[in-house]
């Protein structure tokens, strides 16, 4: 349990890090889309398809690994929280139309990077 315990703590520090360094690299490059937050969700779409695909390959591989990679990294690294957060923020401001397309351009493009990292080990396991 312990084991457990530490492999989601440290895992989501280091992805709540990553999320950070991501948010003040890139969310002033174009304020009407935060493209830290987008970047952190695909990312973390991306490598959560390729840890499941990998995981149910590999069954005998310690469950901590598992706990680490998708429960703490990609769990802290993902931020469904901010995304409402400025979506919420565009409401406010009245901006209907970019607070429909940020909510279409995350939840589609989060989706597809899933399907990406599935697909690529897929790939990967038929060479």
């Amino acid at each position: 349990m312990y084991l457990s315990i530490l492999a989601v703590g440290i895992g989501g520090a280091l992805g709540s890090l990553f999320r950070w360094f991501l948010a003040i690299r890139l969310n002033g490059v174009f304020p009407a889309l935060p493209l830290g937050t987008l970047a952190a969700n695909l990312i973390a779409g991306y490598i959560i398809g390729v840890a499941v695909a990998f995981f149910a390959r590999t069954p005998n591989l310690a469950p901590e690994w598992r706990l680490f990679v998708i429960t703490g990294l990609m769990g802290g690294l993902s931020t469904f929280s901010t995304f409402s957060a400025e979506v919420v923020q565009r409401l406010q401001e009245g901006r209907y139309g970019w607070a429909a397309g940020e909510i279409a351009i995350h939840v589609s493009t989060s989706l597809l990077a899933t399907i990406a990292g599935l697909a690529t080990v897929a790939l990967a396991a038929t060479r």
